[in-house]
């Protein structure tokens, strides 16, 4: 019966309390013979005591998520747990137990912000200026000192083809194709980049630049490999922000360790926050900047109030307890309700981290906020310089669209647009955390996932591209633990090969990882063989 005066949010939350007061008190069984869900057929399920009808993986998923908590999709428990517990998904699956979140050793720096471009910026026209294209623009590659270069050994030792890669490696791109903007030396140390980096030029004696990377997909997994180290062909790995995820404790209980900013919808790439077999507690967890709705996947039910949803927390805890009492070996409960206890605090503490109010305009203007050109770019550096201010481990971020610097055609007038939307807000950022005192202690890395072509690509008509180069290309890294305007590691005349052996993606993995004082051959999980390679080696000639 419906209590005079009393609003069906009310009439709700009480429904929700009642039959959670029944699941603790009423020893029932009933068939389900739903076809929804991941089990089907017939099923009896006890529900009491609640800690006992909770071992079940899908009574408890349900529980929770009946119990007002309104979260869909892969749920806050797929991505939020915050203990660190794998979960076995059967009995003869093995459990482990990850590190005690300590480093290894004393770490230089707390927190990474992960700056990645995606589709691949051209290396020549970006932080590696190469003269020698102009000198040999127009003349085939067997006209330069480089005669072929696809006959090289580092071509075959670095590279590894599909069939549906073969022809981006043959002849189409048979002439050298000049670079398109200018370059000069830039700030005390006399490094060289290009025109189209203003604002960044400002920051060239904080930067460190790696011009030898190599990486050995020439398609677009190579965004998958920098994240991960794997070729597509090999068994994948977990990304790099879910092995720090993984081994690293906590700086703020009221955020996820690894969070993901803007980024791409296309189903490839999903490996730049995925965890696999770590388990997907310590995926990246992805925020929105709409301010009304910063977890997409995380909002309270519209039909429960705050209040409601507050009473509802309470009681989960009574039923942590409960169940630490009953069943204090059930590892995968105890996850379970912490993730939910996350994120209820999240709901509380995401919208202050990506409210911008409290800025003030020159912070603002510094980002680049009052200009459409670089306001998407510019509330994504802003929003994790606060994510980074506030504990966040490893914030990753995708200034621009999927695929976006994928330069196949229009080029000049590509990379003239995008550099100008990313160049001041990624300068801010610089700028803001050196005059906090972040920079020392923070973590930043701008990479993308291969270079371009030093060749001009035909392919499509096309005459004013250059295509897919996972042969040689440069990164930098600045603040924690860098070295400041060093140049380390060159390619060839022309920007074709990383020179000497260069540094394969892994290397990178392994010094952000050093950084933060973990050694990554020490984060191993049983019956998971890693390879020598997947462990990379520390960069130490950028190390300060």
């Amino acid at each position: 019966m419906n209590t005079p005066g009393q609003s069906d949010d009310a009439r709700l939350g009480l429904r929700r309390q009642s039959a959670a007061a029944t699941a603790l008190s009423l020893p029932a069984e009933r068939n389900d013979a739903s076809d929804s869900g991941p089990l089907r057929g017939t099923e009896k399920r006890c529900r009491a005591p609640l800690a006992t009808a909770l071992q079940d993986a899908l009574p408890r998923r349900q529980f929770l998520a009946d119990f007002g908590l309104g979260f869909t999709g892969l749920a806050m428990g797929a991505t939020l747990l915050s203990d660190g517990v794998a979960k076995a998904a059967s009995p003869a699956q093995p459990k482990f137990s990850p590190t005690d979140g300590r480093p290894h050793f004393t770490p230089k720096a707390k927190s990474v912000i992960w700056i990645f471009l995606s589709g691949g910026y051209s290396h020549v026209e970006t932080f590696d200026p190469k003269p020698a294209l102009n000198k040999y623009a127009g003349l085939s590659f067997d006209k330069t000192p480089l005669a072929n270069p696809l006959t090289s050994d580092k071509h075959h030792k670095r590279f590894r083809s599909v069939p549906a890669q073969e022809v981006n490696v043959r002849d189409v791109y048979p002439s050298i194709y000049p670079m398109q903007v200018g370059f000069a030396p830039r700030g005390q140390c006399g490094v060289e980049m290009t025109d189209w980096w203003p604002h960044l030029a400002s920051c060239a004696d904080d930067l460190a630049f790696v011009r030898n990377m190599w990486t050995t997909d020439n398609d677009h997994f190579a965004e998958n490999q920098i994240h991960t180290g794997r070729h597509r062909l090999d068994e994948q790995q977990p990304s790099l922000g879910a092995w720090i995820h993984y081994g690293l404790g906590t700086l703020n209980e009221n955020l996820p360790k690894f969070v993901a900013l803007g980024g791409p919808t296309n189903s490839t790439t999903h490996w730049s926050v995925n965890s696999l077999y770590l388990g997907p507690e310590h995926g990246g967890v992805p925020l929105t900047l709409d301010p009304k709705n910063p977890l997409p996947f995380g909002q309270r039910d519209p039909r429960q109030s705050a209040d409601e949803q507050r009473a509802e927390y309470e009681l989960i805890g009574k039923l942590n307890r409960l169940a630490a009492v009953e069943q204090p070996q059930d590892d995968a409960l105890r996850a379970r309700i912490k993730a939910y206890e996350l994120a209820f605090r999240m709901q509380m503490a995401v919208p202050e981290v990506l409210d911008f109010v409290p800025e003030t305009e020159a912070t603002k203007k510094l980002y680049g906020l009052d200009a459409d050109a670089t306001k998407v770019a510019g509330q994504r550096m802003l929003a994790a310089r606060r994510l980074v201010e506030r504990g966040v481990r490893f914030v990753q971020v995708y200034p621009s669209g999927y695929g976006t610097w994928d330069s196949h055609q229009k080029l000049k007038d590509n990379h003239t647009r995008l550099c100008a939307s990313v160049d001041k807000p990624v300068a801010g950022l610089l700028h803001d955390l050196k005059q906090r005192g972040l920079l020392d202690e923070t973590l930043v890395v701008f990479c993308t996932e291969f270079g371009r072509t030093p060749g001009l690509e035909l392919r499509g008509g096309g005459k004013d591209g250059r295509d897919h180069h996972p042969h040689g290309f440069t990164i930098w890294m600045a603040g924690a633990g860098i070295q400041r305007g060093v140049v380390h590691g060159e390619t060839d005349e022309l920007g074709y090969h990383a020179q000497g052996e260069g540094h394969y993606v892994t290397d990178l993995h392994a010094t952000v990882c050093h950084l933060l004082g973990i050694d990554l051959r020490r984060l191993e999980v049983p019956g998971r063989k890693r390879l020598e390679i997947d462990h990379g080696h520390v960069i130490r000639e950028i190390l300060s």
